[in-house]
């Protein structure tokens, strides 16, 4: 055979295995509203970037008829581009192949752009469309799941580890997405569970469909799962690309820093009336992030879980931050069981990965009742406390508001190592609102309004805490945005270290 002619042979086997499970399994996709594995692909990455790996793998097994069916590729197209000109490793599971199934050589193909990620210090990014387990390759396929999920522990905080779920997930696969770093999925199309809803109504008798027991709004909003929820796959892929421009690529490099058309020295009147008149009144802190932020942009994770407590990504002056907020609209900002997990995972993110924490802070307490106390928001909002507690990365805390009992220490106060706390002059610093000390202080004579008066004026105040330098400063609010900006830039060169242990005991 001449060289012209195993050109031929190539060109040919190289559509083959672009087809994967052929025309009318990818019509099939097609038909249920889904793209291809090629074609997320296509979409994710900088257009001509993509370079595949392991196109011609096959499985090995040769039970229950595998012998005559095989694909190249086995279900999984692996491989690395670029986003945005940086390099980023992917494997895109194939449903038209064995519905994406995952089989020995598949979880192979896996492991080893893993382990390239890991080596050149490159995201990982990883599209499920799955049915599980190849059954007929038994235990070597849960093997191969293992492997896995050994690669997503190692990694964990060494790149960043981005899942899509664009199909269904469900046994064991759900364990690897649900140990990276950021979970993406889709409305109508993205299902997570451990367990089906045939199963489930044959154990507990409970009647449950898919979207039900794991759709995308399910995993957004109850069980936090998800970090971020989309209305289509182009839009969770764009998503993916978006996120990807605020985070560093390994945990030794720096995140992107970005030209920002936004003045640095830019002040906001309309801080000064964020804050309403009534103390106890609601307000939305999405005002002030985005009064204070690069072009009023945060990208908001998780959104719909824990909502009370707001954390994103966003710029200061280009330089990626992460944010950690009360939400005084939702809960009147307190502290729950959902809240604390989700500012947990959160911080000890951007701690991994060297990304400065800036946190707004109006919080009452924690949530009292039967309900968190016996779901154990003692345990969890620990979490929270440690998270804060651990971080070495700078830490910038704005008072706007109300800043009482337990819950004024655990977020990012002067005393858990934050580097720069500022107040706003309607900050309340106190062991508990005026009304509750009034009821405690003068027991059996009531809380009258004069003196609760009196008790804000003597200690509901950001005064007494700046005379004992638990603050920074009290600040105008208009003059947010620039003494961020200028506090961020002086703790740039920030050395801080915790002390030698093989890891911490966080309380899980």
């Amino acid at each position: 055979m001449s060289t012209r002619e195993k050109l031929e042979e190539l060109e040919r086997k190289r559509a083959e295995a672009e087809l994967g499970g052929g025309a009318d399994r990818i019509q099939a996709q097609h038909d249920k509203g889904k793209l291809t594995a090629r074609e997320r692909l296509a979409a994710l990455l900088d257009p001509g970037s993509f370079v595949e790996l392991d196109r011609f793998v096959t499985h090995r097994a040769t039970d229950f008829g595998l012998a005559e069916q095989r694909y190249l590729g086995d279900g999984v197209v692996t491989g690395h581009g670029l986003i945005d000109g940086r390099p980023v490793f992917v494997f895109a599971q194939d449903f038209t192949v064995f519905g994406g199934s995952l089989s020995e050589t598949h979880a192979e193909k896996i492991c080893k752009v893993m382990d390239l990620a890991v080596k050149t210090g490159a995201p990982i990014v990883g599209l499920s469309d799955s049915g599980g387990a190849r059954i007929q390759e038994g235990v070597a396929s849960l093997g191969g799941y293992a492997d896995i999920f050994l690669r997503n522990t190692l990694a964990s905080g060494v790149v960043p580890q981005i899942s899509a779920i664009l199909g269904p997930c469900a046994g064991g696969a759900v364990y690897s997405p649900a140990i990276t770093d950021f979970v993406f999925m889709v409305r109508g199309i993205s299902y997570m569970f451990v367990t089906g809803p045939n199963v489930v109504r044959t154990v507990t008798h409970e009647e449950v469909d898919f979207d039900q027991l794991g759709g995308a709004d399910v995993h957004g909003g109850s069980s936090g799962v998800a970090h971020f929820v989309h209305d289509s796959e182009l839009d969770a892929l764009a998503g993916i690309r978006a996120l990807l421009a605020y985070l560093p690529s390994n945990n030794l490099d720096p995140a992107p820093v970005l030209v920002s058309e936004d003045r640095a020295d830019r002040r906001d009147e309309a801080l000064l009336d964020v804050i309403p008149d009534s103390p106890s009144a609601p307000y939305d802190m999405h005002e002030v992030i985005r009064r204070v932020m690069d072009g009023g942009t945060l990208l908001e994770v998780q959104r719909d879980f824990g909502a009370n407590l707001l954390c994103g990504f966003a710029r200061l002056a280009g330089r990626s931050v992460g944010v950690i907020a009360n939400q005084p609209a939702v809960l009147a900002g307190v502290l729950d069981i959902n809240a604390s997990v989700k500012g947990a995972r959160f911080i000890r993110f951007c701690d991994a990965f060297n990304i400065p924490l800036v946190t707004f802070e109006d919080v009452p307490g924690f949530l009292p009742g039967v309900t968190q106390e016996h779901g154990g928001i003692i345990k969890h909002g620990a979490k929270l406390l440690y998270a804060y507690c651990e971080a070495t990365v700078p830490k910038l805390t704005v008072i706007t508001r109300k800043a009482y009992g337990g819950a004024y220490d655990v977020m990012s106060s002067k005393h858990v190592r934050g580097d720069y706390n500022v107040a706003w002059p309607t900050a309340e610093i106190a062991v508990m609102g005026p009304k509750g000390a009034v009821e405690i202080l003068h027991k059996g004579e009531g809380a009258t309004a004069e003196r609760e008066a009196e008790y804000r004026s003597a200690f509901a105040h950001p005064y007494l805490a700046a005379g004992r330098g638990f603050l920074d400063d009290v600040i105008d609010p208009r003059d947010t945005r620039p003494l961020l900006i200028n506090a961020l830039s002086t703790l740039a060169s920030k050395r801080d270290r915790n002390p030698p242990k093989k890891h911490g005991n966080i309380p899980l």
